[in-house]
């Protein structure tokens, strides 16, 4: 079948709307920007507006027989060699979880990387899966986590030949990769499907020059955020299919139990108009943010107390297999400074805004939207970062635990010790209790404590000294940290 990617459903089918003048006596209330507050219309502009039609009964019609939707999903597969592909307005949260659940069920195994994202974590708490946790690649000189081998799933395979399949996060928001081809293999030798939280990897698949993408290496299930290093919206997200280990009726209608019944638009004409882009100019365009970030990379190497954590950092014997550079990591610990400190300067006093932080270190994402100009505000404010550092005082230090502290003892399932009964308790007292919470660090969104998971004193230090340091903790229900919730006492017994 020829396909021409020269085609964008979404956007002709919104085209088309327009130029028919259709008048909706349905929703969205504002009615094509007419209902909006003219403070909101000045700020957004009337083209979001415009753009913000029904999906059914309005971009298509009610029956959907434009199959608009359908093209772009066939056409983003396409781009991308999987078979089937589906759109998504909810994130790579919902698209993973749906992931999950078409591949287990309640009290069901599933293999789980430990440096997993909380999208994750909240699939394992609705879906009541059983985690079967596989130990990532552990760097304890940069305290940093790795994805975790091919051995590593294959012992955990051997000790629990019931696990119903595997998930994996490759690339990691640190830009470290998996070896997808071989924990495929691990997997399929068993017949069991492979998940890969791609979420990262949107880009991948269209330079040479790139890690290995999960669809071209065996994966059966790739969720990829659009919107993390593509072109679309934020909360834009796909995941493909492949192979016939997972029916894609199936993963269908898992992704139907959580999905939204009014989709944005605006979100799906997003992701349609990347996959043209992609399709048509991705190779040059990420071969220019490929050089762009070579460039960024050297200069920042040149700057007084920073070093860029590069192949050579990440990649090797119980560390990474590939490394994407355009997350370009930089390691500030000779400043003298935290992370969260240097990121707090820079967002006050350059205006710039660092993605992924943590204790020493500081992230600059570089994309095809970036240029010379951009990287160039990027560099001179790093500059003054360095200059300024002396000037900032350390801050509150993070005592970040070992490798062996890191890890507790899961002692219930996740939405069992959830949703069961549970008690707000003083931290300092939460040592030998079971969460009842989650407790992420964000970014990268790596959940430090899970609920079912037993509390040890290394991991509250951990994060009682990261939160005075600036740590953001989204999730728990004590934002301060004074408290905790754990499972009640007389319950834990029973776990």
């Amino acid at each position: 079948m020829t396909v021409d990617h020269s085609r964008a459903p979404v956007l002709e089918a919104l085209v088309e709307y327009r130029r028919r003048g259709r008048l909706g006596f349905t929703p969205p209330g504002h009615k094509q920007a007419r209902g909006a507050d003219p403070a909101v219309r000045e700020v957004l502009g009337d083209a979001v507006f415009l753009g913000d039609v029904l999906a059914s009964g309005g971009l298509d019609d009610r029956l959907t027989r434009g199959r608009v939707l359908v093209r772009a999903e066939e056409l983003m597969a396409d781009a991308v060699h999987a078979e089937h592909t589906f759109f998504t307005t909810c994130g790579s949260s919902l698209s993973v979880k749906a992931a999950m659940l078409a591949v287990a069920g309640p009290h069901e195994k599933l293999l789980v990387g430990r440096d997993a994202h909380k999208s994750v974590v909240a699939g394992l708490i609705l879906s009541g899966i059983e985690p079967v946790w596989v130990e990532p690649r552990w760097d304890a000189q940069r305290h940093l986590a790795h994805p975790p081998s091919a051995d590593g799933f294959e012992a955990a395979f051997d000790s629990h030949p019931d696990a119903k399949g595997a998930l994996v996060t490759s690339p990691t928001p640190y830009g470290t990769c998996a070896e997808l081809q071989a924990i495929a293999e691990v997997c399929h030798r068993r017949s069991v499907p492979l998940v890969v939280d791609e979420a990262w990897g949107a880009h991948l698949p269209f330079h040479p020059d790139l890690p290995t993408w999960a669809m071209d290496a065996g994966a059966d299930i790739c969720v990829t955020s659009i919107h993390k290093m593509g072109s679309g919206l934020e909360q834009g997200s796909v995941f493909h299919l492949r192979g016939d280990l997972v029916p894609p009726e199936l993963l269908k209608t898992r992704a139907d139990l959580l999905g939204s019944t009014s989709p944005s638009v605006l979100i799906y004409a997003g992701l349609d108009g990347w996959r043209r882009q992609m399709a048509l100019h991705g190779q040059e365009l990420m071969g220019a943010a490929l050089d762009l970030a070579a460039e960024v990379r050297a200069a920042v190497e040149e700057i007084d107390g920073m070093h860029v954590h590069g192949r050579e950092d990440f990649c090797g014997p119980g560390l990474a297999d590939d490394f994407d550079p355009l997350p370009v990591i930089i390691d500030i610990g000779e400043l003298g400074i935290t992370g969260f400190r240097a990121a707090d300067w820079l967002r006050d006093q350059r205006a710039l805004d660092a993605h992924l932080v943590d204790h020493r270190r500081i992230g600059a994402q570089i994309t095809h939207g970036d240029d010379r100009q951009t990287t160039g505000e990027l560099l001179s404010a790093l500059k003054d970062l360095a200059r300024a550092a002396p000037g900032l005082g350390p801050g509150p230090q993070v005592d970040v635990p070992s490798p062996s502290e890191l890890r507790m003892t899961q002692a219930a399932l996740p939405r069992d010790a959830f949703f069961g009964p549970a008690e707000n308790v003083p931290t300092g007292e939460t040592a030998g209790r079971i969460a009842a919470e989650m407790i992420t660090p964000y970014p990268p969104g790596i959940p430090a404590v899970l609920p079912g998971e037993r509390l040890t004193e290394p991991v509250l230090r951990y994060l009682r000294t990261g939160l005075e340091a600036g740590m953001y903790l989204p999730d728990p229900s004590d934002p301060e940290l004074e408290t905790i919730r754990v499972v009640a006492a007389g319950e834990e017994a029973t776990e």
